[in-house]
């Protein structure tokens, strides 16, 4: 797979490769050089999707894969009960999908009379799809990528606002990747345990106090980036007592989890807190003045993420967008009836300003964090978590 970035200006791809076949000289020159001029902005925002987790490194499932899972070998007795009890067609291609399939069950649970079978094969479907969101083993193999994408952003300098990384997937890549570098993650849980969830955590930062010197300066910590889980984690319940305390906690179950499972009907569980409060906050960063978004691994197949973004861009001109996927050509030249209608809109948008407000950039996330500028240097915290390696060994969390 070749590389590319639209030109905007010229409505041309331009590719990593000649077309002798010998690689492009300038071509990692001017995408750095792009990414460094956007990457200068005050406000930096990333909205991560399922994208940033697939490939042969980090090793996350795909949709195909949860079908799979959730249809065949021990389910596939659960799941042909469940198809003739709802009536739902499994042998069309386009309904091998686990998010159609997991949208067509919920909405007869609303009008079946009879949907025992139904429940059940949607509750097995939510514990599966649980488990295998918890693919993580080899921290320091899967998240290579993680890791550098991370030590980039949140190395700006401490009096820049913080870099808010919000995604919708449900593992915990980017909060592990943090922790293998010594980076700090304001997630909006408290710091004691257990960790519960409260919004206004979002709002409060670490500070270095000075206790040789009366100065009332303040000093932010270097490290720090705010991470938001727009879906909800692995590692997110809710207590049996009172289902509006969130707290992270360890062997999750999806009875008691706080994730929004794959349906259609995600967009009316959008409303329902943690996760409204969270989205509230992405369409607020969207119209912050000179804000830089990347969006990496993301399809636009969420219409309550995807109109914000288009709303942003239509109305706030000091945003700079970066959208990054390995299918990125690909997925613009198909018609809207088999991919997402944003991105012939976001095509249309770049094409019309002829300018690098809206980059495309076709590659995949790992590739990305490479070609990411360093900022500044090793951050003091990093480099303690540097100097700790090397005196007890690299070891995985």
């Amino acid at each position: 797979m070749s590389n590319k970035y639209y030109n905007s200006p010229k409505g041309i791809w331009i590719d990593n490769l000649n077309d002798d076949g010998t690689d492009n000289e300038n071509f990692e020159t001017d995408i750095k050089g792009k990414l460094k001029s956007a990457l200068q902005m005050p406000n930096i925002m990333v909205l991560a999707g399922s994208g940033t987790s697939l490939g042969n490194i980090v090793n996350g499932p795909k949709m195909w894969d949860l079908w799979r899972a959730c249809t065949t070998d021990d389910m596939e007795t659960i799941a042909n009960a469940c198809f003739t009890e709802s009536k739902f067609n499994s042998q069309i291609d386009a309904n091998q999908n686990i998010e159609i399939c997991l949208s067509h069950c919920e909405a007869y649970l609303q009008v079946g009379e009879n949907v025992d079978k139904t429940q059940s094969f949607i509750n097995k479907c939510k514990e599966i799809i649980l488990d295998k969101c918890r693919f993580i083993t080899y921290k320091n193999a899967q998240l290579v990528g993680h890791k550098e994408f991370i030590r980039k952003l949140a190395r700006r300098k401490s009096k820049d606002p913080r870099v808010k990384l919000f995604t919708t997937n449900y593992d915990t890549c980017f909060e592990d990747a943090a922790g293998l570098l010594g980076i700090t993650v304001i997630d909006g849980f408290s710091f004691s345990m257990p960790r519960i969830y409260d919004a206004r955590f979002f709002d409060m930062d670490i500070v270095r106090r000075n206790t040789s010197s009366s100065s009332t300066n303040t000093h932010y910590l270097e490290g720090v980036y705010q991470l938001y889980k727009l879906h909800g984690s692995t590692n997110w319940s809710r207590r049996n007592t009172n289902s509006y305390i969130i707290e992270q906690a360890e062997n999750v179950t999806a009875e008691n989890s706080c994730m929004i499972f794959p349906a259609k009907g995600k967009y009316q569980q959008s409303y329902i807190q943690p996760h409204l409060e969270l989205i509230a906050r992405f369409s607020q960063s969207l119209r912050e003045p000179n804000t830089c978004l990347i969006i990496a691994g993301f399809g636009f197949n969420d219409d309550h993420l995807s109109e914000p973004i288009l709303s942003a861009i239509l109305s706030n001109p000091h945003l700079k967008v970066i959208i990054v996927s390995p299918t990125i050509e690909s997925d613009i030249e198909k018609p809207s009836s088999e991919t997402s209608k944003y991105w012939g809109m976001f095509k249309k948008i770049a094409d019309d300003r002829k300018n690098d407000e809206i980059f495309f950039l076709n590659c995949d996330f790992q590739q990305f964090s490479s070609l990411i500028p360093d900022l500044t240097a090793l951050s003091p915290a990093e480099n303690l978590h540097e100097n700790m390696k090397k005196l007890f060994g690299d070891r995985d969390a």
